[in-house]
């Protein structure tokens, strides 16, 4: 209540004068009755300088109000002067002080989360290289056993989901953690080729890479492999047996080529969706739904476009680099 009188003081004294004090004077003067028109002019009067002053004084809030796309910190850019703008910025900053607790809790949540489940990796990883060893010295003495070859099988499955958790818990640092660099594409594309060698036998599919030796990228080399990784594994995962992987470069662009079934349209962008894994994905019990999603944030964050097309049984995934790219000859 006491705001409210306070917000309205202004109209209260104006209608006190204009009714009371102005209605006397005059009659004290010539009379009321004659200046009726006198009157109605000095009450406007008094109304319009009421509510000049009233604008003059908040015009940085009408301002302020009227901006779109405000961030935290410019929530109280104006001054406020009127009672009833004290208590709203005061209340906004209050508002605003518990934004940047929550925040901050928030960001220490993160941490500990990305923290614990770098540990909890990195501990799994040590016995699945254990066993990794031991089917292969058990694969040589014993080389038609598909047991040890099933086991083999399973221990890479859990060796790239590892990395997937690892690599989507770091990705929430990764404007932190870039490093841009020059690097030859060819050989980061033939370094990833050479991590999945025992995937693409395994599958029975071949990569053919057709990228100039004078291409530079530049470019995050760590998040790249990343990528690189990601579209290739998929593209062994849901490639036609016996087929190619083209992996090549033209006029500025990345492109990743396999044969395989066609992607439905309605599904293309859904693809990168956190945990969607698709009609395709559904049928494999190792999909996750997180390698797109992880390939999506790292090429936003790192600026380079792609696309995803796919028809008449063949999938093409391209990636925009001509901004990031030098040749020899440049």
């Amino acid at each position: 209540m006491k705001l409210f009188i306070k917000d309205h003081l202004s109209f209260i004294l104006l209608y006190l004068i204009t009714f009371i004090c102005l209605p006397f004077i005059i009659e004290q003067l010539d009379g009321f009755e004659n200046h009726y028109y006198y009157f109605s002019f000095l009450a406007i009067t008094l109304l319009i300088i009421l509510l000049l002053i009233r604008y003059l004084r908040r015009k940085k809030m009408y301002t302020h109000l009227k901006k779109e796309n405000l961030e935290q910190a410019g929530f109280l850019v104006y001054r406020p002067h009127a009672p009833i703008e004290k208590a709203y910025a005061n209340q906004l900053k209050e508002f605003s002080s518990l934004l940047l607790k929550e925040q901050d809790t928030y960001q220490d949540f993160l941490q500990e989360q990305q923290l614990l489940i770098s540990h909890a990796v990195h501990q799994m990883k040590t016995p699945i290289s254990v066993m990794q060893l031991l089917v292969q010295s058990n694969q040589i003495n014993d080389v038609k056993s598909l047991e040890w070859q099933k086991v083999k099988a399973e221990c890479d499955k859990i060796n790239f989901s590892l990395n997937q958790l690892l690599s989507y818990s770091r990705s929430t640092q990764l404007l932190s953690d870039l490093k841009i660099e020059a690097m030859p594409l060819k050989k980061i594309i033939q370094e990833v080729i050479n991590d999945l060698k025992d995937y693409f036998i395994e599958e029975e599919l071949f990569p053919k890479v057709t990228i100039a030796e004078e291409v530079i990228l530049y470019s995050d080399r760590k998040w790249m492999k990343v990528v690189v990784f990601q579209l290739l594994s998929n593209a062994i995962k849901y490639g036609e047996k016996y087929s190619t992987v083209h992996i090549y470069y033209r006029d500025g662009q990345l492109s990743i080529h396999n044969r395989g079934e066609t992607i439905p349209k309605s599904e293309i962008n859904r693809l990168f969706n956190l945990f969607y894994t698709g009609s395709k994905g559904r049928k494999r019990s190792e999909a996750t739904g997180i390698g797109l999603y992880l390939v999506k944030r790292i090429l936003i964050t790192l600026d380079h476009p792609f696309e995803l097309t796919s028809h008449h049984q063949e999938t093409i995934f391209t990636i925009e680099l001509s901004k990031s790219i030098s040749t020899a000859a440049d």
